[in-house]
């Protein structure tokens, strides 16, 4: 299904050759998850950077010694797995914090999503969800990017709900991201994800248009 698309005229293009990269983008709230469920459910493999990136801070040696180079020994305890709130405290301390972290587990992210694209094979379609995707510089790793789009204040309640957060809280958040129109405008193809537009049809069509590539 993913490997062949037909247009609006009925033609099929032929199987795809190359393994297309799909970068899913968006603001906080925006559905991005839901977008890359439904890409599953369509038979495209989703790589999801943040839950990729906190198994790498504890089973990838480069980022474990440096991660304790950075923050000392106590970063990780003595079951080996990654001491939290050691390491939100330092993240959301300061800018210049966080971005000594990103450049410690941005380029192993990289690293790891190139090998499990590359474990998939020639052909058809994978994609990488990431918040992030182009403050952390992963826009680079794929062929096109769908930025996921939604309205401010529906955005804003499904972070709520989700995380069981304030409304300050979330909005705090937001503003230490991209604007999301912004994630949109640079996207190559937007997903409208407001409860009412349709998501399956959106994602076809997208799927179609990289099968045509």
């Amino acid at each position: 299904m993913v490997g062949k698309s037909s247009d609006e005229h009925g033609s099929t293009s032929g199987p795809l050759t190359k393994t297309l990269k799909l970068g899913v983008t968006g603001g906080i709230g925006s559905g991005k998850s839901v977008v890359c469920r439904v890409l599953q459910l369509l038979g495209v493999p989703v790589y999801n950077s943040d839950e990729e990136a906190r198994r790498l801070m504890t089973s990838d040696p480069l980022i474990r010694s440096e991660l304790t180079a950075l923050l000392g020994t106590e970063v990780y305890g003595a079951d080996g797995e990654l001491n939290k709130p050691l390491l939100a405290g330092y993240l959301f301390a300061d800018e210049a914090n966080a971005q000594r972290i990103n450049a410690i587990v941005h380029p192993r992210v990289k690293a790891d999503f190139r090998q499990w694209a590359e474990r998939r094979g020639k052909g058809g379609v994978v994609a990488i969800e990431s918040a992030i995707l182009y403050e952390a510089g992963l826009d680079g790793e794929v062929d096109c990017v769908a930025g996921v789009s939604a309205p401010a204040e529906l955005r804003l309640k499904r972070a709520m709900r989700r995380d069981g957060a304030s409304r300050q809280q979330v909005e705090a958040r937001i503003r230490r991201q991209m604007d999301g129109t912004e994630k949109c405008r640079k996207a190559q193809f937007v997903i409208v994800n407001d409860d009412k537009t349709p998501l399956v049809p959106q994602v076809l069509r997208l799927i179609g248009l990289l099968s045509e590539k």
